[in-house]
């Protein structure tokens, strides 16, 4: 059972309008004179423009009983649906299709599968969870809808630091942008009247094309005692090819239910 919780890896943002906000050029250290409104414009701006895209990751699943390292091919139409197939030795552990409205998976250890919406995603991880989420995620953006009447800004240790003007009291959020290139470089999520938390960091961009994708994610989260660690490191990435998202789930295996 523990294999199924790969597919949150496959975690674009739907960000509020910036109006007319001016993007600005990135540099390598931080500005104080940059507007909270340029700053968010700049980072809807940074978001990656492909319309398909295939890429080979490494995943390093660790919670409180397993620790586990596979290797996944990950699919994407952007907006549309990600496809992830996650192996071991060459053996087939665990797919997946997801989209704005659907998930399914299923794996070959338990025979078991799962169609339906995201419940099951967001009970794994410990935070709830949406197709824009896990996109924005895997693309290096913010998992929250940035609105610059809502948000400041200030620079910390040569970072943008977005942060809401009142913070709800039990969404505690916030998020650290590089300023070579306004992509994320870390955000977190407290919910404390649930005990949660959750912390998406990354290490590293590279440029593909002319957009910049991450090359390692780490994301950990917290629920009362269960902690998750999860590493996806990228080893390659190829845009705008031709890909199918094949998926069947077998006869014979028993479904989850919630």
């Amino acid at each position: 059972m523990t294999y199924t919780k790969y597919i949150f890896i496959v975690l674009a943002i739907v960000l509020s309008s910036c109006g007319a906000a001016k993007k600005v050029k990135g540099s390598k250290t931080a500005k104080e004179n940059i507007s909270t409104k340029n700053i968010i414009a700049s980072h809807e701006a940074a978001s990656p423009n492909f319309k398909t895209m295939a890429a080979r990751i490494q995943v390093v699943y660790e919670d409180d009983d397993t620790q586990q390292s596979v290797t996944v091919s990950l699919r994407m139409e952007k907006d549309k649906t990600i496809w992830v197939k996650a192996s071991l030795l060459g053996i087939t552990l665990v797919k997946a299709n997801i989209t704005p409205d659907r998930v399914q998976y299923y794996e070959t250890i338990g025979g078991t599968y799962f169609d339906g919406n995201y419940a099951l995603l967001s009970d794994w991880l410990g935070t709830e969870i949406n197709f824009e989420k896990a996109q924005a995620i895997l693309l290096g953006q913010s998992i929250f809808n940035l609105n610059k009447t809502d948000y400041k800004s200030t620079v910390i240790q040569n970072k943008y630091k977005l942060q809401p003007n009142i913070q709800p009291q039990n969404f505690i959020h916030s998020l650290f942008l590089n300023p070579e290139n306004f992509k994320i470089a870390s955000e977190s999520l407290s919910q404390p009247n649930d005990d949660r938390l959750l912390s998406v960091r990354y290490t590293d961009y590279q440029k593909v094309g002319t957009d910049f994708y991450p090359s390692e994610i780490k994301i950990n989260t917290t629920e009362k005692d269960s902690k998750t660690n999860i590493d996806v490191i990228y080893k390659n990435i190829d845009l705008d090819v031709n890909i199918g998202f094949p998926f069947n789930i077998p006869e014979g295996y028993d479904e989850i239910q919630l």
